[in-house]
């Protein structure tokens, strides 16, 4: 009798093991998931300002101006809740990142900083200041890629 409910609670415990390193592997999955859902988000809306700026299509203050407002928007998301401990998984994140977590935050607040900057200028409809503004906000993010993430 003992020695059934012995291996009962081995069981039961090595199945407890598994099911809490698999919801671990979900949570990472999360917030991998979590992450690149807000990078594409911010994609979304620097590409055709990017195009503009760039001359790949025509420049339009109103269209930019939505985009920048679209981004400040998505940049008030909570970005550094996608990258709990240990969650490097199948993403282009470098462990640089837990390892210079204030430095990440920063870049992160710097982001939120320069998007704001560019909804201002947008508002303003000054093609040139909006493309000046539109590189330093591009050089924030080129800044964290450049130092936290790899390609794949």
């Amino acid at each position: 009798m003992k020695k059934g409910l012995l291996q009962s609670a081995l069981i039961i415990s090595l199945l407890g093991a598994a099911t809490s390193a698999s919801q671990a592997e979900v949570r990472i999955q999360g917030a991998i998931d979590f992450r690149e859902s807000i990078m594409t988000t911010f994609k979304w809306y620097m590409g055709p300002m990017g195009s503009m700026v760039k001359g790949r299509m025509p420049f339009d203050a109103e269209l930019f101006k939505s985009r920048a407002e679209g981004l400040v928007k998505a940049t008030r998301l909570d970005l550094a809740e996608g990258y709990p401990k240990g969650s490097v998984g199948d993403s282009e994140a470098k462990p640089e990142i837990w390892e210079n977590w204030d430095e990440f935050e920063a870049k992160i607040q710097s982001l939120r900083d320069e998007a704001a900057k560019l909804q201002e200028v947008a508002a303003t409809g000054d093609e040139a200041a909006i493309k000046a503004q539109f590189g330093e906000t591009g050089k924030v993010c080129g800044s964290c890629h450049k130092q936290f993430r790899s390609k794949k």
